[in-house]
């Protein structure tokens, strides 16, 4: 299989090895998975193990994950609104809620009541199970009405 210059792929992505919070070789990896090749062609082009590869990918998906919740975290700092939405709260109930604090704060919600519901369950993950607020989650939004959610 022939496979894609990594280093072009990094350069078409703006990977800035000294400013993120990714390797280069993670960058690397993730880069090749993000375009459906697998571990074990990754580990012949890179010279290493299928192992290896596994054990890079993961904790490349760890760092974004950390680096997406710190961006979050930030954001919710500087949110003028801020809505704690209790495990058990039906998830038809969330806009509502959002929309009043956000009355409150005079904060304009660029989002319709499905759209906010949407956002909620997918952003959640497995804290949203069909209609239901299974833990505790965090609706916020911004100065100018973006919603963001974090567990």
């Amino acid at each position: 299989m022939s496979l894609p210059d990594p280093d072009e792929l990094l350069e078409r992505a703006g990977f800035d090895e000294e400013g993120g919070v990714l390797t280069r070789r993670q960058a690397e990896v993730l880069a090749f998975r993000e375009r459906g090749v697998s571990q074990a062609d990754i580990a012949d082009r890179l010279g290493t193990s299928r192992a290896n590869v596994s054990s890079v990918e993961s904790s490349a998906r760890e760092n974004v994950a950390k680096a997406r919740e710190t961006v979050a975290f930030a954001e919710a700092l500087s949110a003028p609104v801020q809505v704690t939405v209790e495990a058990g709260t039906d998830l038809y109930d969330v806009p509502n809620m959002v929309y009043s604090a956000c009355d409150e704060a005079g904060v304009k919600v660029n989002r319709t009541a499905p759209e906010v519901m949407r956002l909620v369950g997918d952003a959640a993950g497995d804290a949203v199970h069909g209609r239901e607020v299974r833990r505790e989650i965090t609706v916020s939004v911004t100065n100018d009405g973006s919603v963001r959610v974090r567990e």
